[in-house]
Formats: C-alpha cells, sequence, structure tokens
C-alpha cells in the first residue's frame, strides 16, 4: 500500500500519507510517475511528516519538491524520520544578510 509520496524522484524525502510504523515497509509514489519504491520505515512517523527516501549525511542539503529545503545535521538512514531534531530550515539562512 501506498503510504508516501514524493514529488519527484530525485526528492530525498517524501511526505507520510498515513501515521508510518517502525519496521513496516511500504511503498511510495511520486507525483511524477514510475514505478514506487519500496522502503522500509526505521522509526515512527506520524502523518503529514516527513520521511527520508536514501540515506542522507550528516551537513547534505536536503532535497524536496525539488528544491533545497534545509541541511541536515546528523546523519539521517533511509526510512528515517526526518524533522526538527536532524534537520535544519534554509528558510531564514540568509547568509548573514537580513
Amino acid at each position: 500500500m501506498s503510504k508516501a509520496m514524493a514529488h519527484r524522484r530525485l526528492d530525498h524525502v517524501a511526505v507520510a500519507v498515513f501515521d508510518l510504523e517502525a519496521g513496516e515497509e511500504v511503498d511510495v509514489v511520486f507525483s511524477e510517475g514510475g514505478d514506487p519504491l519500496r522502503l522500509r520505515i526505521q522509526e515512527d512517523i506520524p502523518l503529514g511528516h516527513k520521511v527520508a527516501l536514501k540515506d542522507i549525511q550528516e551537513g547534505e542539503v536536503v532535497v524536496e519538491y525539488g528544491e533545497a529545503i534545509g541541511r541536515a545535521t546528523a546523519f539521517i538512514p533511509a526510512g528515517g524520520y526526518v524533522h526538527v531534531h536532524n534537520l535544519k530550515s534554509l528558510r531564514w539562512d540568509f547568509g548573514g544578510r537580513r
């Protein structure tokens, strides 16, 4: 059953469209089409929150909707929960400018 959705295959994260439970395998569908990605969930992830589609290294820029959304502050495994505890938003990063 498809329980997560991403827009592009190059995105690093998908959005949970159901609550996801650690250990379950889910299909991630892509709005651009093609075959779904099978993913094992590493930890409980609530509806509407992000799940990593690939291993994301600490310091790596994270992409969603084809856009950089933040930088990983810790290693995030594929199937891991992506949220404020391991992702710093780029929204407020003005490179020292205001």
